[in-house]
């Protein structure tokens, strides 16, 4: 199977202990006004806050701060951080804090100058270009996860609406430059460093369960996998581990840079089924696509067997002597159940904050797709419950 593709990405990583020394060389490209955007206080906490400050003086910036970015971030933020980069002509928005900060970030800068009536119709919902001025975006990553430093990803949820939806923008939103030092990820609660793991995860599956060709993509993807599940173990153990940590940093950038989808139809769908459960719950959205996945993928493994028989061999090393192609695929998911299980991932939607009564609104309201097995909203309805 041919698949024909352009890869390009203009982010500019600066990676390590020493990152944020460049962060003064990185800002001298950009004019006087920068939006300082963050979430809840963290950064303040581990003293990156006052850090970032420090060089933004130096560097002779007007600061305008955007605080409170909430872990899922609202429209109502976004249009906020838009009438700040209007009123105050900002020449960058730099996006202090995980991938929340960062999508949000993202939204800001399509909104500010949109000469449309209503963006989020046009952006997330008609997923109409963005052709008009934007606002540079810089990021200091102090979460892993969603890879948000190195893509045109923004997922934003409307309240009103109860929707929660992703949008990839064009090249013109990716970040211009992204700083990351493993060391700031230290102090994230266990809660939040095993919801952003299973987010990495998730996105190497989404990409991985699609196609029957022999493609270097897959190959890769194996390779972050089995990385991911040996760096998880030793970041458990060791939170401060800086080996553990660095590598679980980086994986996450590169498992969501667009390289490793390359040739890739891509699945997505345990995404769009989380983020309906994120618009109705507010949960970790992490946590949600553990409590998902199993359900999903024992689901659709008939329809792709010989790719979940190969993820059963290639990243959890079963033994497949013997044995029927579905006891390998199911013993692969058995597998990736144990990892979820011992690293201290939700297991059901209950632990979210999710009432019966919710799930066949969440159900309804999901995107339809899949790759090896396009859903039905009973679909959808059947594995909520199974993982209720």
């Amino acid at each position: 199977m041919k698949f024909d593709f352009t890869y390009y990405n203009p982010t500019k990583i600066i990676f390590g202990v020493d990152s944020l020394n460049h962060l003064e060389e990185e800002l001298n490209r950009f004019g006087s006004n920068v939006l300082l955007a963050y979430g809840g206080g963290s950064i303040k906490r581990i003293g990156l806050y006052d850090k970032v400050v420090e060089i933004l003086k130096q560097s002779h910036k007007n600061i305008i701060e955007l605080a409170g970015i909430m872990p899922n971030p609202t429209y109502n933020k976004v249009l906020e951080g838009a009438n700040l980069v209007r009123n105050h002509r900002i020449d960058l928005i730099l996006a202090v804090g995980g991938g929340s900060v960062i999508d949000c970030a993202k939204a800001i800068s399509a909104c500010a100058y949109s000469p449309e009536k209503d963006p989020w119709n046009a952006y997330w919902i008609d997923y109409k270009p963005v052709s008009h001025q934007v606002v540079p975006i810089g990021t200091i990553l102090t979460m892993v996860g969603t890879g948000s430093e190195m893509n045109g990803g923004s997922v934003i949820t409307n309240e009103e609406e109860k929707l929660k939806k992703g949008r990839v923008f064009s090249a013109n939103l990716y970040p211009s430059f992204s700083i990351l030092n493993p060391e700031w990820t230290y102090s994230v609660p266990k809660y939040q460093m095993v919801s952003g793991i299973f987010d990495i995860m998730s996105h190497l599956m989404e990409q991985y369960f699609s196609g029957t060709d022999d493609n270097v993509s897959d190959y890769l993807i194996e390779g972050l996998l089995k990385n991911l599940i040996v760096n998880t173990k030793k970041a458990l153990q060791n939170p401060q581990d800086y080996e553990a940590r660095s590598n679980i940093m980086w994986n996450a950038t590169l498992a969501l840079n667009t390289l490793v989808g390359c040739g890739k139809e891509q699945d997505w769908e345990v995404h769009s089924i989380e983020h309906q459960l994120g618009a109705y719950t507010n949960c970790a959205h992490g946590m949600g696509l553990a409590a998902i996945s199993i359900p999903y993928y024992k689901m659709i493994y008939p329809y792709g067997l010989d790719k979940f028989v190969r993820f059963a061999r290639e990243v959890w090393n079963i033994d497949g002597e013997g044995k029927a192609k579905e006891s390998i695929a199911l013993e692969g998911i058995a597998a990736l159940q144990e990892f979820i299980v011992s690293s201290g991932m939700t297991t059901t939607l209950r632990e979210l904050g999710t009432t019966e009564e919710m799930l066949p609104l969440i159900a309804e309201s999901t995107d339809l797709g899949g790759y090896y097995k396009s859903l039905t909203h009973a679909d959808i309805l059947k594995i909520l419950k199974e993982c209720y």
